[in-house]
Protein backbone atom coordinates (compact mmCIF):
# COMPACT_ATOMS: atom_id res chain seq x y z
CA UNK A 1 0.00 0.00 0.00
CA UNK A 2 0.95 3.58 -0.83
CA UNK A 3 1.48 5.94 2.27
CA UNK A 4 -1.83 7.99 2.62
CA UNK A 5 0.24 11.22 1.78
CA UNK A 6 1.32 9.77 -1.38
CA UNK A 7 -2.05 9.09 -2.24
CA UNK A 8 -3.10 12.48 -1.48
CA UNK A 9 -0.59 14.03 -3.57
CA UNK A 10 -0.94 12.09 -6.74
CA UNK A 11 -4.31 12.41 -6.89
CA UNK A 12 -4.55 15.72 -5.89
CA UNK A 13 -5.19 17.58 -9.04
CA UNK A 14 -8.53 15.66 -9.85
CA UNK A 15 -10.18 15.71 -6.56
CA UNK A 16 -9.30 19.90 -5.26
CA UNK A 17 -13.02 21.26 -3.38
CA UNK A 18 -13.62 24.57 -2.79
CA UNK A 19 -14.21 24.61 0.54
CA UNK A 20 -13.72 21.89 3.23
CA UNK A 21 -14.77 18.59 2.10
CA UNK A 22 -17.68 17.42 4.02
CA UNK A 23 -21.29 15.38 3.49
CA UNK A 24 -23.99 14.64 5.21
CA UNK A 25 -25.35 11.28 3.64
CA UNK A 26 -26.98 9.28 6.02
CA UNK A 27 -26.72 5.49 5.60
CA UNK A 28 -28.82 2.90 7.36
CA UNK A 29 -27.79 0.87 10.09
CA UNK A 30 -29.39 -2.38 11.45
CA UNK A 31 -28.13 -3.82 14.76
CA UNK A 32 -26.67 -7.49 14.30
CA UNK A 33 -25.44 -8.57 17.92
CA UNK A 34 -25.46 -7.05 21.59
CA UNK A 35 -23.16 -7.93 24.52
CA UNK A 36 -23.06 -6.59 27.64
CA UNK A 37 -20.70 -6.55 30.51
CA UNK A 38 -21.91 -5.96 33.89
CA UNK A 39 -20.43 -2.52 35.36
CA UNK A 40 -19.72 -4.36 38.51
CA UNK A 41 -16.82 -6.06 37.10
CA UNK A 42 -13.49 -6.53 38.31
CA UNK A 43 -10.53 -7.76 38.13
CA UNK A 44 -7.33 -8.24 40.82
CA UNK A 45 -4.22 -6.60 40.34
CA UNK A 46 -1.26 -8.49 39.93
CA UNK A 47 0.19 -10.43 42.54
CA UNK A 48 3.18 -7.97 42.46
CA UNK A 49 1.50 -5.28 42.45
CA UNK A 50 1.85 -2.45 45.24
CA UNK A 51 -0.76 -2.70 47.96
CA UNK A 52 -2.57 0.95 46.86
CA UNK A 53 -3.65 -1.36 43.57
CA UNK A 54 -5.73 -3.49 46.31
CA UNK A 55 -8.84 -0.85 45.76
CA UNK A 56 -9.11 1.91 43.48
CA UNK A 57 -11.15 5.41 43.14
CA UNK A 58 -9.88 6.77 47.06
CA UNK A 59 -9.08 9.99 45.56
CA UNK A 60 -12.06 10.85 44.47
CA UNK A 61 -13.88 12.50 46.69
CA UNK A 62 -14.88 16.26 46.16
CA UNK A 63 -11.75 17.59 48.63
CA UNK A 64 -9.61 15.22 47.02
CA UNK A 65 -8.86 13.82 50.46
CA UNK A 66 -7.80 10.15 50.61
CA UNK A 67 -10.97 7.62 51.44
CA UNK A 68 -10.07 4.19 52.23
CA UNK A 69 -14.05 3.46 53.24
CA UNK A 70 -14.83 0.92 50.65
CA UNK A 71 -18.20 1.67 48.65
CA UNK A 72 -18.52 5.23 50.88
CA UNK A 73 -18.16 7.79 48.08
CA UNK A 74 -21.31 8.08 46.03
CA UNK A 75 -20.99 7.79 42.18
CA UNK A 76 -23.40 10.56 40.13
CA UNK A 77 -23.45 11.20 36.80
CA UNK A 78 -20.64 14.18 35.76
CA UNK A 79 -23.48 16.03 33.66
CA UNK A 80 -25.75 16.07 36.57
CA UNK A 81 -26.85 20.06 37.03
CA UNK A 82 -25.78 22.00 40.52
CA UNK A 83 -28.47 20.77 42.62
CA UNK A 84 -30.10 18.10 40.89
CA UNK A 85 -27.58 15.17 41.43
CA UNK A 86 -28.26 11.90 39.21
CA UNK A 87 -27.24 9.12 41.23
CA UNK A 88 -25.99 6.38 39.72
CA UNK A 89 -25.80 3.60 41.99
CA UNK A 90 -22.54 2.83 42.63
CA UNK A 91 -20.10 3.48 44.90
CA UNK A 92 -16.00 4.36 45.30
CA UNK A 93 -13.89 3.33 46.45
CA UNK A 94 -13.99 -0.50 44.36
CA UNK A 95 -12.35 -3.60 45.39
CA UNK A 96 -9.88 -4.52 42.83
CA UNK A 97 -9.40 -2.41 39.64
CA UNK A 98 -12.47 -2.05 37.12
CA UNK A 99 -13.43 -3.63 33.58
CA UNK A 100 -14.61 0.06 33.13
CA UNK A 101 -15.73 1.67 30.24
CA UNK A 102 -13.42 1.62 26.78
CA UNK A 103 -11.63 3.86 24.99
CA UNK A 104 -10.02 1.59 22.26
CA UNK A 105 -11.21 -1.56 20.29
CA UNK A 106 -9.69 -3.34 18.05
CA UNK A 107 -11.24 -6.39 16.01
CA UNK A 108 -8.85 -9.65 16.05
CA UNK A 109 -10.26 -11.38 13.16
CA UNK A 110 -11.35 -14.43 14.77
CA UNK A 111 -14.53 -13.03 16.97
CA UNK A 112 -12.38 -11.77 19.71
CA UNK A 113 -11.69 -7.60 20.63
CA UNK A 114 -9.20 -6.21 22.37
CA UNK A 115 -10.15 -2.83 24.41
CA UNK A 116 -8.46 -0.37 26.26
CA UNK A 117 -10.06 0.50 29.35
CA UNK A 118 -10.12 4.27 30.27
CA UNK A 119 -7.08 5.96 31.89
CA UNK A 120 -9.43 5.88 35.47
CA UNK A 121 -11.93 8.48 36.95
CA UNK A 122 -11.74 11.53 35.06
CA UNK A 123 -8.43 13.25 35.69
CA UNK A 124 -4.76 12.84 36.59
CA UNK A 125 -5.37 14.07 40.15
CA UNK A 126 -7.73 11.48 40.94
CA UNK A 127 -6.52 8.56 39.25
CA UNK A 128 -3.43 7.51 40.72
CA UNK A 129 -4.84 4.09 41.97
CA UNK A 130 -6.44 3.00 38.84
CA UNK A 131 -3.70 0.36 36.84
CA UNK A 132 -3.59 0.73 32.76
CA UNK A 133 -5.48 -2.43 31.30
CA UNK A 134 -6.03 -3.68 28.04
CA UNK A 135 -8.28 -7.07 28.03
CA UNK A 136 -9.20 -9.11 25.65
CA UNK A 137 -12.90 -9.81 25.26
CA UNK A 138 -14.84 -12.80 23.74
CA UNK A 139 -18.21 -12.13 22.50
CA UNK A 140 -20.87 -14.78 21.84
CA UNK A 141 -23.34 -12.08 19.69
CA UNK A 142 -26.15 -14.82 19.90
CA UNK A 143 -26.59 -14.86 23.83
CA UNK A 144 -24.62 -11.19 24.05
CA UNK A 145 -22.83 -13.28 26.77
CA UNK A 146 -19.27 -10.86 26.85
CA UNK A 147 -16.27 -12.26 28.70
CA UNK A 148 -12.64 -11.02 29.84
CA UNK A 149 -10.36 -13.75 28.46
CA UNK A 150 -7.49 -12.37 29.59
CA UNK A 151 -6.08 -8.83 30.89
CA UNK A 152 -2.56 -7.13 30.53
CA UNK A 153 -1.34 -4.54 33.06
CA UNK A 154 0.76 -1.41 31.23
CA UNK A 155 4.29 -1.20 33.24
CA UNK A 156 7.52 0.92 33.05
CA UNK A 157 10.50 -1.10 34.49
CA UNK A 158 12.75 -0.11 32.01
CA UNK A 159 12.50 3.75 33.15
CA UNK A 160 11.18 4.79 29.34
CA UNK A 161 8.85 7.54 31.03
CA UNK A 162 11.39 10.97 31.32
CA UNK A 163 9.04 11.75 34.24
CA UNK A 164 8.35 10.26 37.78
CA UNK A 165 5.21 8.11 38.02
CA UNK A 166 3.39 6.78 40.88
CA UNK A 167 5.04 3.50 41.06
CA UNK A 168 8.79 4.92 40.46
CA UNK A 169 10.59 3.33 43.62
CA UNK A 170 8.67 -0.21 42.66
CA UNK A 171 10.27 -2.94 40.44
CA UNK A 172 7.53 -3.36 37.39
CA UNK A 173 6.49 0.04 37.66
CA UNK A 174 2.69 -0.63 36.45
CA UNK A 175 1.24 3.02 35.35
CA UNK A 176 -1.83 4.23 35.97
CA UNK A 177 -4.15 6.84 35.15
CA UNK A 178 -2.08 9.75 36.99
CA UNK A 179 0.95 8.90 34.60
CA UNK A 180 -0.85 8.21 30.79
CA UNK A 181 -4.48 8.75 29.58
CA UNK A 182 -4.08 6.17 26.91
CA UNK A 183 -7.19 6.83 24.75
CA UNK A 184 -6.68 4.74 21.52
CA UNK A 185 -4.68 1.24 20.43
CA UNK A 186 -2.83 -0.38 17.60
CA UNK A 187 -1.16 -3.08 17.30
CA UNK A 188 1.73 -3.77 14.40
CA UNK A 189 3.79 -6.58 14.23
CA UNK A 190 4.88 -7.30 17.88
CA UNK A 191 4.42 -4.01 19.20
CA UNK A 192 1.04 -2.40 20.82
CA UNK A 193 0.81 1.45 20.24
CA UNK A 194 -1.68 3.73 22.50
CA UNK A 195 -2.55 7.22 21.46
CA UNK A 196 -2.10 9.37 25.19
CA UNK A 197 -4.17 12.54 26.16
CA UNK A 198 -1.89 14.14 28.97
CA UNK A 199 1.08 14.67 26.31
CA UNK A 200 -0.46 14.02 24.40
CA UNK A 201 2.53 11.29 23.05
CA UNK A 202 2.11 8.02 21.74
CA UNK A 203 3.60 5.11 23.71
CA UNK A 204 4.80 1.91 22.66
CA UNK A 205 5.04 -1.51 24.47
CA UNK A 206 5.49 -4.95 23.62
CA UNK A 207 2.77 -7.29 23.48
CA UNK A 208 2.79 -7.95 27.33
CA UNK A 209 2.54 -4.44 27.80
CA UNK A 210 5.55 -3.50 28.63
CA UNK A 211 6.99 0.15 27.79
CA UNK A 212 9.08 0.85 25.23
CA UNK A 213 8.93 3.94 24.21
CA UNK A 214 7.28 7.30 24.43
CA UNK A 215 7.45 10.01 21.22
CA UNK A 216 5.98 13.86 21.99
CA UNK A 217 3.26 15.16 19.35
CA UNK A 218 4.16 17.19 16.60
CA UNK A 219 2.49 19.28 14.45
CA UNK A 220 3.93 21.43 11.40
CA UNK A 221 7.33 20.93 13.19
CA UNK A 222 6.81 21.94 16.09
CA UNK A 223 5.74 20.03 19.80
CA UNK A 224 2.62 20.74 20.86
CA UNK A 225 1.84 20.03 24.57
CA UNK A 226 -1.55 19.91 26.84
CA UNK A 227 -1.20 21.77 29.89
CA UNK A 228 -0.93 17.77 31.36
CA UNK A 229 2.78 17.31 29.67
CA UNK A 230 5.36 16.27 31.98
CA UNK A 231 7.73 19.64 30.95
CA UNK A 232 4.52 22.04 31.09
CA UNK A 233 4.41 23.59 35.11
CA UNK A 234 2.63 26.68 37.05
CA UNK A 235 4.71 29.77 37.28
CA UNK A 236 6.42 30.89 40.66
CA UNK A 237 4.03 33.72 39.71
CA UNK A 238 1.09 34.91 38.13
CA UNK A 239 1.45 34.77 34.69
CA UNK A 240 0.76 32.63 31.43
CA UNK A 241 1.19 28.60 31.02
CA UNK A 242 1.88 28.22 27.36
CA UNK A 243 0.49 25.21 25.78
CA UNK A 244 -1.58 24.25 22.60
CA UNK A 245 -3.74 21.26 23.38
CA UNK A 246 -6.93 21.93 25.80
CA UNK A 247 -6.90 19.55 28.29
CA UNK A 248 -8.76 16.00 27.67
CA UNK A 249 -8.00 16.82 23.55
CA UNK A 250 -4.92 15.17 22.80
CA UNK A 251 -4.80 11.83 21.20
CA UNK A 252 -8.20 10.40 20.86
CA UNK A 253 -8.48 8.16 18.54
CA UNK A 254 -5.18 6.86 16.37
CA UNK A 255 -6.02 4.83 13.38
CA UNK A 256 -2.75 2.53 11.60
CA UNK A 257 -2.52 2.24 7.58
CA UNK A 258 -3.41 -1.66 6.64
CA UNK A 259 0.17 -2.14 5.75
CA UNK A 260 1.07 -1.23 9.47
CA UNK A 261 3.54 1.67 7.95
CA UNK A 262 1.92 4.63 9.81
CA UNK A 263 -0.26 5.63 12.83
CA UNK A 264 -2.48 8.53 12.55
CA UNK A 265 -3.47 9.88 15.90
CA UNK A 266 -6.16 12.14 15.97
CA UNK A 267 -6.43 15.22 18.35
CA UNK A 268 -9.72 15.62 20.02
CA UNK A 269 -10.00 19.08 20.15
CA UNK A 270 -8.38 21.84 17.89
CA UNK A 271 -5.08 23.14 18.90
CA UNK A 272 -4.55 26.75 19.98
CA UNK A 273 -2.38 28.56 17.38
CA UNK A 274 -2.21 32.34 16.89
CA UNK A 275 -3.98 33.67 19.85
CA UNK A 276 -6.95 31.35 18.82
CA UNK A 277 -8.31 27.34 18.32
CA UNK A 278 -8.10 26.93 14.75
CA UNK A 279 -11.27 26.97 12.71
CA UNK A 280 -12.97 27.10 8.68
CA UNK A 281 -15.17 30.10 8.72
CA UNK A 282 -16.05 29.77 12.17
CA UNK A 283 -16.01 25.96 12.37
CA UNK A 284 -13.98 23.92 14.59
CA UNK A 285 -11.10 21.34 12.89
CA UNK A 286 -9.11 18.52 14.03
CA UNK A 287 -5.80 17.51 13.15
CA UNK A 288 -4.86 14.41 12.16
CA UNK A 289 -1.35 13.81 12.56
CA UNK A 290 1.06 11.06 10.71
CA UNK A 291 3.84 9.12 12.24
CA UNK A 292 6.03 7.03 10.67
CA UNK A 293 6.25 3.84 12.53
CA UNK A 294 9.68 2.26 11.38
CA UNK A 295 11.71 5.94 11.69
CA UNK A 296 9.68 6.08 15.57
CA UNK A 297 8.70 9.81 14.04
CA UNK A 298 6.24 12.42 12.91
CA UNK A 299 6.26 12.95 9.39
CA UNK A 300 5.39 16.62 10.00
CA UNK A 301 2.47 15.97 7.80
CA UNK A 302 -1.21 16.46 8.80
CA UNK A 303 -4.77 16.56 7.52
CA UNK A 304 -7.66 18.02 8.99
CA UNK A 305 -10.97 16.88 10.16
CA UNK A 306 -14.11 19.51 10.38
CA UNK A 307 -16.29 19.10 12.94
CA UNK A 308 -20.25 19.26 12.31
CA UNK A 309 -20.65 21.39 15.36
CA UNK A 310 -18.68 23.29 17.90
CA UNK A 311 -17.50 21.42 21.23
CA UNK A 312 -18.28 18.22 19.10
CA UNK A 313 -15.86 15.64 20.64
CA UNK A 314 -13.99 12.53 18.32
CA UNK A 315 -14.68 9.31 20.21
CA UNK A 316 -12.40 6.62 17.83
CA UNK A 317 -10.69 6.44 14.49
CA UNK A 318 -9.86 3.13 12.98
CA UNK A 319 -8.88 2.48 8.89
CA UNK A 320 -11.08 0.70 6.53
CA UNK A 321 -8.61 0.24 3.55
CA UNK A 322 -5.87 2.28 2.28
CA UNK A 323 -7.37 5.91 2.59
CA UNK A 324 -10.81 5.49 4.18
CA UNK A 325 -11.59 5.15 7.36
CA UNK A 326 -14.08 5.71 10.98
CA UNK A 327 -14.42 8.26 12.95
CA UNK A 328 -17.11 8.57 15.91
CA UNK A 329 -18.38 12.30 16.23
CA UNK A 330 -20.41 13.24 18.96
CA UNK A 331 -21.76 15.59 21.17
CA UNK A 332 -21.80 15.95 25.34
CA UNK A 333 -25.03 14.81 25.98
CA UNK A 334 -26.58 11.18 27.32
CA UNK A 335 -29.48 9.53 27.59
CA UNK A 336 -33.09 9.39 25.60
CA UNK A 337 -34.31 13.21 24.56
CA UNK A 338 -37.62 12.36 25.39
CA UNK A 339 -36.60 11.82 29.16
CA UNK A 340 -35.09 15.38 28.64
CA UNK A 341 -35.44 17.68 31.34
CA UNK A 342 -38.50 20.32 30.66
CA UNK A 343 -37.89 22.94 32.86
CA UNK A 344 -35.40 23.37 35.55
CA UNK A 345 -32.48 20.29 35.66
CA UNK A 346 -34.21 17.38 37.62
CA UNK A 347 -32.50 13.94 39.06
CA UNK A 348 -35.94 12.49 37.56
CA UNK A 349 -34.60 13.50 33.98
CA UNK A 350 -31.95 14.45 31.46
CA UNK A 351 -30.74 17.88 31.49
CA UNK A 352 -28.28 17.20 28.41
CA UNK A 353 -30.24 14.36 26.24
CA UNK A 354 -28.40 12.76 23.53
CA UNK A 355 -28.60 14.04 20.41
CA UNK A 356 -26.02 13.94 17.82
CA UNK A 357 -24.01 10.40 17.87
CA UNK A 358 -22.61 9.50 14.56
CA UNK A 359 -19.85 7.62 12.84
CA UNK A 360 -18.03 9.32 10.10
CA UNK A 361 -17.06 7.65 6.81
CA UNK A 362 -14.37 9.94 5.80
CA UNK A 363 -12.10 9.27 2.69
CA UNK A 364 -7.98 10.99 2.38
CA UNK A 365 -8.15 10.73 -1.10
CA UNK A 366 -10.30 12.94 -1.69
CA UNK A 367 -9.03 15.65 0.81
CA UNK A 368 -9.33 19.22 -0.77
CA UNK A 369 -6.28 21.48 -1.63
CA UNK A 370 -6.13 22.65 2.55
CA UNK A 371 -6.25 19.06 3.59
CA UNK A 372 -9.75 19.02 4.68
CA UNK A 373 -11.04 14.96 4.22
CA UNK A 374 -13.87 14.32 2.86
CA UNK A 375 -16.80 13.27 5.09
CA UNK A 376 -18.46 10.12 3.07
CA UNK A 377 -21.44 9.93 4.68
CA UNK A 378 -22.41 8.65 8.31
CA UNK A 379 -24.69 6.53 10.44
CA UNK A 380 -26.62 7.63 13.21
CA UNK A 381 -26.68 6.16 16.73
CA UNK A 382 -29.44 7.64 18.03
CA UNK A 383 -31.16 5.54 15.37
CA UNK A 384 -30.46 2.00 14.61
CA UNK A 385 -32.65 -0.38 13.07
CA UNK A 386 -33.63 -3.76 15.05
CA UNK A 387 -36.69 -5.72 12.91
CA UNK A 388 -35.14 -8.95 14.56
CA UNK A 389 -35.33 -7.61 18.05
CA UNK A 390 -31.54 -8.28 18.59
CA UNK A 391 -31.47 -5.40 21.55
CA UNK A 392 -30.77 -7.05 25.10
CA UNK A 393 -31.88 -3.89 26.37
CA UNK A 394 -32.52 -0.14 24.86
CA UNK A 395 -34.87 -1.23 21.99
CA UNK A 396 -38.09 -0.39 21.49
CA UNK A 397 -40.38 -1.33 18.45
CA UNK A 398 -38.04 -2.05 16.07
CA UNK A 399 -35.83 1.30 16.91
CA UNK A 400 -32.39 0.93 19.06
CA UNK A 401 -30.18 3.88 20.27
CA UNK A 402 -27.03 4.03 22.10
CA UNK A 403 -27.68 7.45 24.07
CA UNK A 404 -24.28 7.33 25.93
CA UNK A 405 -22.05 10.79 26.66
CA UNK A 406 -18.54 8.65 25.64
CA UNK A 407 -18.89 6.40 22.83
CA UNK A 408 -15.19 6.03 22.51
CA UNK A 409 -15.06 2.61 20.39
CA UNK A 410 -15.43 1.52 16.41
CA UNK A 411 -13.71 -0.98 14.08
CA UNK A 412 -14.60 -3.21 11.29
CA UNK A 413 -15.15 -6.38 11.73
CA UNK A 414 -15.93 -7.64 8.32
CA UNK A 415 -17.16 -5.95 4.35
CA UNK A 416 -20.26 -5.51 6.24
CA UNK A 417 -20.27 -5.32 9.72
CA UNK A 418 -18.57 -2.19 12.18
CA UNK A 419 -18.64 -2.93 16.42
CA UNK A 420 -19.03 0.13 19.01
CA UNK A 421 -18.38 0.18 22.38
CA UNK A 422 -18.93 3.03 24.76
CA UNK A 423 -17.19 4.52 28.07
CA UNK A 424 -19.54 3.90 30.73
CA UNK A 425 -17.33 6.58 32.72
CA UNK A 426 -17.84 4.21 35.91
CA UNK A 427 -19.45 5.36 38.21
CA UNK A 428 -20.17 8.68 36.53
CA UNK A 429 -22.77 7.59 33.55
CA UNK A 430 -26.43 7.16 33.36
CA UNK A 431 -27.16 7.50 29.92
CA UNK A 432 -29.50 3.78 29.47
CA UNK A 433 -31.58 4.54 32.52
CA UNK A 434 -31.87 7.06 35.06
CA UNK A 435 -30.30 6.49 38.49
CA UNK A 436 -28.22 3.45 36.86
CA UNK A 437 -24.85 3.35 36.42
CA UNK A 438 -24.07 2.24 32.19
CA UNK A 439 -22.37 -1.53 31.98
CA UNK A 440 -20.09 -1.95 29.26
CA UNK A 441 -22.09 -2.19 25.99
CA UNK A 442 -20.75 -3.48 22.79
CA UNK A 443 -22.80 -3.98 19.62
CA UNK A 444 -22.26 -5.24 16.44
CA UNK A 445 -23.96 -3.41 13.08
CA UNK A 446 -24.77 -4.30 9.73
CA UNK A 447 -23.78 -1.34 7.46
CA UNK A 448 -22.92 -2.74 3.79
CA UNK A 449 -24.01 0.52 2.37
CA UNK A 450 -21.55 2.17 4.93
CA UNK A 451 -18.71 0.73 4.46
CA UNK A 452 -18.74 0.06 0.42
CA UNK A 453 -19.71 4.02 0.32
CA UNK A 454 -17.27 6.08 -2.32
Amino acid sequence: MKPIHRLFLAGLAGTLLAGPAFADQKFPAELAGHGIIDAATFVAPPADAPELFRTSGKFTATDRKRVDQPRSIEGTSFLSAPGAARGTGMALPFEGQPVQGFSGIKALGDGTFMVLTDNGFGSKGNSPDAMLTVHKLAIDWRTGKAAVAETLFLRDPDRKAPFPIVTEATKERYLTGADFDVESMQIIGDRMYFGDEFGPYILVTDLTGKLLAMHESVVDGKTVRSPDHYAVSTPAVPGAVGFEVRRSRGFEGMAASKDGAFLYPLFEGPLWTGGAWETKDGREYLRIAEFDVAKGAFTGRSFKYLLEANGNNIGDFNMIDATTGLIIERDNGEGDPAKGCTGQPAADCFNVPARFKRIYKIDFAQADAEGFVKKVGHIDLMDIGDPKGVARIGGDKGKFTFPFVTIEDVDVVDAEHVVVANDNNLPYSSGRALGKQDHNELILLRVPQFLSAK
